[in-house]
């Protein structure tokens, strides 16, 4: 595979503070690359000195040239914030964006692709939120890009259309596109990266795919118990356990084991608020890694309300 986006030992200092600090990657072609990290880590600083939106230390290349090298017509990129005219309807906006490039897509085709069809003739500034953003999409691929950055690409996007722009995406990077990804989903990140690199005060902590990340850094399944209660309470359970914030936490807890552990407070009189089953994840990387909750950190509630005898 041929190297599309490479950065050596790039830094970043905006006076005093330090956004880079001697960040390398490389991105293979077709490969989906995610990037995630805590706010002010260096994510936003870090895409735009790959897209030649901003100066910095070290080597930069897209493509194997220097970011404002490259030829615009083979990189696509939606930032996170983005106002297109809200005057312009769906198809009159994506028609606008194709005009730039020398050889583009077929707008209707390209807003049929992000779900957009129906509403190609509705201004922008009467589109909900989530069909805006699908419009927004939609620019950034209206030039069938070789390499493509896409920043919170599915925020406001309802869960059926985020899973029909994830099989998008899944069909361009097979289809040879490198997708550059900064999402604050774990979900998007985990489903559609190949690899995620975390950066934390402008470095890069780690680097791999998901699966060999959450098996070095992830932990155990463990099972999250809301009560008064401490461990003496529950010394007996079998598993290893720990009290912290009002809550007890059972490591190397599996799924079979929850209704094991349920019956142990039962018999042992501990009352609970709630009960919440977390298997290792990138969310668990993220924190063991940064020190802190990632921002859209979800739990799976296996069990909650009033449990146990008080």
């Amino acid at each position: 595979m041929t190297e599309a986006l490479v950065a050596e030992n790039v830094r970043k200092e905006y006076g005093d503070v330090v956004a880079l600090d001697g960040v390398s990657l490389t991105v293979e072609s077709g490969e989906v690359f995610g990037l995630i990290g805590p706010n002010g880590a260096g994510k936003t600083t870090l895409t735009r000195a790959l897209t030649g939106t901003t100066r910095v230390d070290g080597e930069v290349r897209v493509l194997g040239d220097a970011p404002d090298a490259v030829d615009f017509q083979r990189v696509g990129l939606l930032p996170q914030s983005f106002s297109p005219a809200a005057r312009l309807t769906a198809r009159e906006l994506v028609s606008y964006y194709a005009g730039l490039y020398d050889e583009a897509r077929d707008p209707d085709a390209v807003l049929e692709d992000v779900g957009m069809a129906d509403d190609a003739a509705v201004h922008y500034e009467n589109l909900s939120g989530g069909q805006q953003r699908r419009t927004c999409v939609a620019t950034a691929l209206v030039n069938d890009p070789d390499v493509l950055f896409l920043d919170e690409p599915t925020t406001g996007i309802d869960p059926a259309g985020r899973r029909a722009l994830w099989r998008l995406l899944d069909d361009l990077a097979a289809g040879g596109t490198t997708i550059f990804l900064t999402s604050h989903s774990m979900t998007e990140v985990e489903r559609l990266a190949d690899r995620v690199g975390l950066l934390s005060d402008g470095e890069l902590v780690a680097v791999g795919t998901p699966a060999s990340l959450v098996a070095e850094h992830g932990g155990t399944s463990r099972l999250v118990v809301r009560t008064d209660a401490g461990t003496d309470a529950v010394a007996g359970a079998g598993f290893p356990v720990e009290a912290a914030d009002g809550e007890l936490v059972f490591h190397d807890v599996d799924a079979d084991d929850i209704g094991t552990v349920v019956a142990r407070l039962d018999e042992d009189g501990v009352g609970y608020e709630s009960l919440v089953w977390r298997q290792p994840g990138l969310e668990e990387v993220y924190l063991r890694l940064t020190g802190e909750q990632f921002e859209g950190a979800e739990a799976t509630a296996v069990a909650a309300g009033t449990g146990g005898a008080r």
